[in-house]
């Protein structure tokens, strides 16, 4: 039986397993083991699972699975703690660049946080109650009112499957507490229940708010029920670009299963 070592890692909450897979020894199609390791009451306990392998022209790759173990698209609070992973073990100082699923990212380190480079966000869809952006993964984003008594798991779980099917998109709920700044609480498709963060779910509310007209600034202040993330981009006419996520992210522990 294999043993397999791991790290713990959490983004405002988001936590995450990190292996180091650059021997590519890691059994990638194994859904029942990535769930079961994910799951908290009989495995480590996740939101997700990410792999760091070797890169050929960039500093390592990055491979992400949701909780039920299947692979998804791009996490952004997982890229930062990959990012801060892979400083842990000496493969980039204060800047790094990796793959993911959705391409190219870039990152800078500071003992506090990490910023990380998104995708553009070329296409929103504006209908009457929510917006619909892809920030590398589906994000459907609602305003709504005294969100602390909001049913998340209920709610969002209704929206996740009536509106989009299968395939799904991950729900945000949003509320303003100040010009530029909004409180955000996150139902994610994979994981199927609401997370304490979601950084391309941030990134999503923060270009959606910008988008309708609600913040007038570039950069935005959100608030999760796991702590503070920033979100900072530029206008451009094919939409947002030179998009930046940042906030902590850091190790909570080390061991290994089977």
């Amino acid at each position: 039986m294999q043993t397999i070592t791991f790290y713990k890692y959490q983004g405002t909450g988001n936590d995450f397993i990190m292996i180091d897979d650059r021997d590519e020894t890691f059994p990638l199609n194994d859904v029942e083991t990535i769930a079961r390791w994910c799951d908290r009451k009989f495995g480590i306990g996740a939101d997700g699972l990410i792999l760091l392998q070797n890169h050929d022209g960039l500093d390592f790759k990055m491979i992400y699975f949701n909780a039920d173990g299947n692979p998804s698209s791009m996490c952004g609070n997982g890229g930062r703690c990959i990012v801060r992973f892979a400083q842990q073990l000496g493969i980039v100082n204060d800047t790094a660049s990796f793959n993911a699923v959705d391409g190219t990212h870039h990152a800078n380190l500071t003992d506090l946080v990490v910023s990380l480079h998104m995708s553009d966000v070329t296409t929103l869809e504006r209908h009457k109650d929510y917006v619909f952006a892809n920030t590398g993964s589906p994000h459907h984003v609602q305003l709504a009112q005294d969100l602390d008594s909001i049913d998340v798991f209920a709610a969002g779980k209704k929206l996740r499957y009536e509106l989009y099917g299968d395939a799904g998109a991950n729900i945000n709920f949003v509320e303003p507490i100040a010009q530029n700044q909004y409180k955000v609480r996150t139902y994610e498709r994979g994981v199927e229940d609401e997370t304490l963060s979601c950084g391309t779910g941030v990134t999503a509310v923060a270009i959606a708010m910008h988008y309708t007209g609600h913040a007038t600034s570039n950069e935005i202040d959100l608030e999760t029920p796991g702590g503070n993330l920033q979100v900072r981009f530029k206008i451009s006419g094919s939409g947002y670009s030179d998009i930046w996520l940042t906030g902590p992210a850091t190790a909570v522990f080390k061991g290994t299963m089977s």
